[in-house]
């Protein structure tokens, strides 16, 4: 890294949901544009993309750096009220419910993951955040930050930031104290006073104050740019991504809205020019990237461990019950082929890592089946396996009906098995309730998905925020064709009506077009309908997790395929309907 440089570390995703419009492809194609060498992620109080944005990133040539700008709980995580700052400025943010004039459920905080031990650390952090701190936001306190701080790099944060919060009280001593509290908490060199300058009268007012602590303290300045957007030009897609969000209106006087169109992806010569007279502020965005280093151990095999009696392996526990049902399959009279094929199988099985995967959704299969809920003949490639069918979770037997093994599991071609059984749905929740029994319940979690703006949704939340009339806005919606993987550019093709409105230079147009911009962005998470994670300990050595705020259930922060990619076992609980 060069001088002339600066490293974007206060970047909100496309996983701020509702929040931040940084797509990650646009992003990455953008800050390699402009020739950046890393780039950081802190999107608002989850790690929900961390992966993603990790692969991303490392795809474009860029250095990624995995952060998070959490949620601090002054008051401690375990209280419910409001933190009381005795007076500054209230910005009336809707996502404080419980603010008022110098009080806050919260502040802001910026954290990074210096190291691969720091990463895993701000997962638990997270994790921990959503479990128990849940008020409002998923809010950690000094505690947490005390026991999973190694590892990690922290800042003043935002105008949201506790620092900033004393300031804006006039409470110039209970800044500095905070300040030097979380400097002794995260180490020195591991804390910085985090400056901004969007234009905002809260930024400028109290920045000689903000960097009269930094050097009463001598701590490090690091300058950033609260990044919701790629480009500048979509500062007012943003707009009506936060009236979205809010339910409100483009035309509401008390909307939700960033008083400046500065949240982009400004250039280092940008960048440099706002802090001319700080440079060193700029520099220390090139050292914070040059620190943080951070790897996922891709293609992990994460099994959990499957208890065999005394003088078995897993691999030779698997044999011998292999061995046991192709006897009873057969009747005692095992031909030829179908033992030549079981050995086969068996051996792929065993170079790859995965006799403990048969041995547990075997072991779900059996239970099942002793305690009389329905489980399905078997679905899928897995329905080629011999090992399977021998073990009892198919019922088709793979060389009598020509299906291949190779189709399910390839030798050459390394990936996790994947077996989905069908439970009866009344009785999924048992099976999931022996899972957690056998495995810990710190070990099993359900697994997020992520709801999107699909094309005639987003047409109808585009409409109500432009404040149109609700009978049109649903007219439109309705020329979208109702297919799978519709997309607005599809149904403009399609539909000449909506192709005249999209180029039309009105309201409609105006509503195409942000429909357009808007659509595929994540708008809610919530609990995948099937999916299981099983690991061999606590998740939160893997995983962060989440714990959905309105009706409790804790699942992966991370989706299937990601959670597949770290090397977790995945199973699908599917639905057969009585």
């Amino acid at each position: 890294m060069t001088s002339d440089e600066f490293v974007h570390l206060h970047v909100h995703t496309e996983y701020s949901m509702l929040d931040g419009a940084a797509r990650l492809d646009d992003l990455m194609a953008e800050a390699s544009r402009l020739g950046m060498s890393a780039i950081a992620m802190t999107d608002h109080g989850n790690l929900f993309g961390a992966y993603d944005f990790y692969t991303k990133a490392r795809g474009a040539g860029l250095k990624p750096i995995i952060g998070l700008e959490g949620y601090y709980a002054p008051q401690g995580r375990a209280e419910r009220r409001p933190f009381d700052f005795g007076g500054g400025f209230d910005e009336g943010t809707p996502e404080d419910p419980g603010a008022g004039r110098g009080k806050h459920s919260y502040t802001h905080m910026t954290v990074w993951a210096e190291s691969t031990l720091g990463m895993h650390n701000l997962f638990r952090l997270s994790s921990l955040a959503s479990l128990e701190g849940q008020y409002h936001k998923p809010r950690f306190d000094r505690e947490l930050l005390d026991r999973f701080g190694a590892g990690l790099i922290g800042t003043t944060g935002c105008p949201s930031g506790e620092v900033n919060r004393w300031l804006q009280a006039g409470q110039y001593e209970k800044a500095r104290a905070a300040a030097a509290d979380f400097r002794d908490i995260l180490g020195p060199e591991n804390y910085f006073c985090e400056v901004m300058d969007h234009g905002l009268a809260i930024e400028r007012r109290f920045r000689e104050d903000l960097i009269r602590i930094a050097r009463d303290l001598k701590l490090p300045l690091v300058a950033t740019n609260d990044l919701h957007y790629v480009h500048e030009s979509d500062a007012d897609t943003h707009e009506v991504l936060l009236c979205v969000g809010t339910r409100t209106t483009m035309d509401d006087p008390k909307r939700f809205r960033f008083d400046a169109r500065d949240f982009y992806l400004k250039s280092a010569a940008e960048m440099r020019s706002v802090w001319s007279e700080l440079p060193e502020a700029c520099d220390n965005t090139l050292l914070i990237a040059e620190r943080c280093e951070v790897s996922f151990d891709e293609g992990a095999n994460l099994m959990p461990e499957f208890a065999v009696p005394d003088g078995y392996t897993e691999e030779t526990w698997l044999r011998a019950e292999v061995e046991r049902g192709l006897e009873a399959r057969y009747q005692g009279s095992v031909p030829d082929d179908v033992r030549q094929q079981s050995e086969y199988e068996l051996g792929v099985v065993s170079q790859m890592g995965f006799p403990g995967y048969f041995l547990v959704v075997a072991d779900l299969v059996r239970y099942a089946r002793e305690n009389k809920i329905r489980v399905g003949p078997g679905r899928g490639s897995a329905a080629g396996a011999m090992i399977a069918y021998a073990l009892g979770i198919t019922e088709l037997d793979p060389i009598k009906h020509g299906l291949l093994f190779e189709r399910f599991l390839n030798p050459e071609r390394i990936s996790m098995p994947d077996i989905d059984i069908d439970f009866a749905d009344v009785d999924r929740d048992k099976v999931l309730k022996y899972v957690v029994d056998k495995y810990g319940e710190n070990n099993v979690s359900q697994v997020i998905t992520f709801g999107t703006m699909g094309a005639k949704a987003v047409v109808r939340d585009v409409g109500r925020v432009l404040g149109m009339p609700f009978g049109e806005v649903d007219r439109i919606a309705k020329l979208v064709p109702a297919e799978l993987k519709m997309t607005i550019d599809k149904a403009v093709d399609r539909v000449p009506e909506l192709q005249q409105m999209a180029e039309a230079r009105d309201e409609k147009g105006q509503l195409i077009d942000y429909a357009r911009r808007l659509e595929g962005l994540a708008r809610h998470a919530s609990v995948h309908a099937c999916a299981v994670i099983i690991a061999p300990s606590d998740l939160t050595d893997y995983v962060p997790l989440y714990r959905a705020p309105k009706d409790g259930r804790v699942t992966t922060q991370f989706d299937g395929p990601t959670c597949e990619e770290v090397g977790l076992l995945k199973m699908d609980f599917l639905g057969l309907k009585e």
